[in-house]
């Protein structure tokens, strides 16, 4: 049996950070993941590096830690963030005190605005809708998710963390409120004793809860990404209104990813995959770039994103607010066990940061977090952090078209 301080479940960018985290801090750390790293919600989204804009009018806070986590980012990830700026675009049909709201809820906020008229974005993004009426330009970028993940684990292993990809979970022991074993399946097959479990497993952390004897209520949603090929794309570009389908394009190299949707599923690993809804999308998009409905389709895949049951509920939205919550089982009678669950992969280093902060508490580690100020491994290189990639089976779908390239 294998002895070890903290087991992280969950190799997506929350699980990799809180193993940098962690083992930065001098904590014996074991990350494992059923399949390779980014094989999860991190590794199936639309790539984007929200600065907040997005979320502004519903979620000051949220917001918030957005636009401080993008800055933080462009500071520590280097090749694993693209620079590309953002275009909030309001067509004829849209509301204009919808980006009248978006607009003053950004200043309220401190997101950097700029509005230009349709003429003048028109101008800047070539291809852009006759419809567009006016833009506001913010600082979202792109993010390279594969890399990003895998950065982090290799920052992990630097300082002694164990990563172990193909090792599913497939027991818990609890023996007098405490998580005293953990058995690993797959490539590894071996038992963990760990002194603490952090469950990172995103919309798979209710069933690895249940191993503990305890409970996290999530509401999983599908949503699909549609990359269509497509040169000279700057911005990402966000439709200003309500949240629907549909309503942003995110420039890559050559091609642009069009998303999403937002519908409920009852198992995150067993959905179906609604060809309306790639149809929809697809359509939607164009009315910001009228192009890309002709254009040719690359590849397709699907994401199912970590949503917070009692949150979703309490809001009563399409998962706007994004927020993420820390959830320790002590209530529930496992005393070494926690959850984190929610958030977005911009915000990613943040829900780290506040899991080890809690982790190091109970373990009485004084060792304060670092990982705002230290750049990545590899950061700076694109060629070693494609390496770390491929180390950690770490290839998700976002981005299959810009590593390695």
């Amino acid at each position: 049996m294998d002895q070890t301080d903290v087991l992280v479940v969950g190799g997506g960018a929350t699980g990799a950070g809180i193993a940098r985290d962690l083992a930065r801090r001098g904590v014996d750390v074991t990350l494992v993941e059923r399949d390779g790293l980014s094989s999860g919600a991190s590794g199936r989204s639309h790539g984007l590096l929200h600065s907040g804009a997005r979320y502004a009018e519903a979620d000051g806070p949220g917001a918030t830690e957005c636009l401080e986590e993008n800055r933080t980012l462009r500071r520590i990830a280097g090749a694993c963030v693209r620079e590309t700026r953002g275009l909030f675009v309001q067509l004829a049909d849209d509301d204009p005190a919808y980006f009248e709201a978006k607009r003053d809820a950004c200043v309220d906020v401190g997101i950097p605005t700029d509005v230009v008229d349709g003429a003048t974005a028109r101008e800047a993004v070539p291809g852009l809708s006759d419809d567009v009426e006016r833009a506001m330009w913010v600082p979202d970028a792109v993010v390279v998710p594969s890399r990003l993940v895998a950065a982090n684990a290799a920052g992990a292993s630097e300082h002694g963390a164990r990563i172990h990809t193909h090792a599913p979970v497939t027991s818990m022991t609890v023996e007098r409120g405490r998580v005293t074993a953990v058995e690993l399946g797959g490539d590894v097959d071996d038992t963990v004793c760990p002194e603490y479990v952090v469950n990172a497993t995103g919309p798979h952390a209710g069933k690895i809860a249940e191993m503990a004897g305890v409970s996290v209520e999530m509401r999983p949603t599908r949503g699909v990404m549609v990359s269509v090929a497509y040169d000279g794309l700057e911005p990402v570009l966000n439709r200003c209104r309500e949240p629907a389908d549909g309503d942003i394009v995110v420039p890559h190299d050559g091609e642009v990813v069009l998303g999403t949707t937002s519908v409920p599923v009852g198992d995150p690993d067993d959905y179906e995959r609604d060809d309306r809804e790639v149809e929809r999308t697809v359509a939607e998009c164009s009315a910001m770039l009228p192009s890309v409905v002709d254009a040719d389709r690359v590849r397709t895949w699907w994401g199912v994103r970590p949503l917070y049951e009692p949150d979703e509920a309490a809001r009563g939205g399409r998962g706007i607010s994004r927020g993420f919550h820390l959830l320790e089982h002590a209530d529930e009678g496992v005393e070494n066990c926690c959850s984190i669950v929610g958030g977005k992969l911009t915000t990613y280093r943040r829900m780290a940061e506040a899991t080890a902060d809690l982790v190091c508490d109970r373990l009485d580690v004084e060792a304060t977090c670092s990982t705002a100020d230290e750049q990545l491994p590899g950061a700076s290189e694109p060629a070693r952090l494609d390496e770390f990639v491929r180390q950690f089976d770490g290839q998700g779908p976002t981005d299959i078209d810009l590593v390695g390239r």
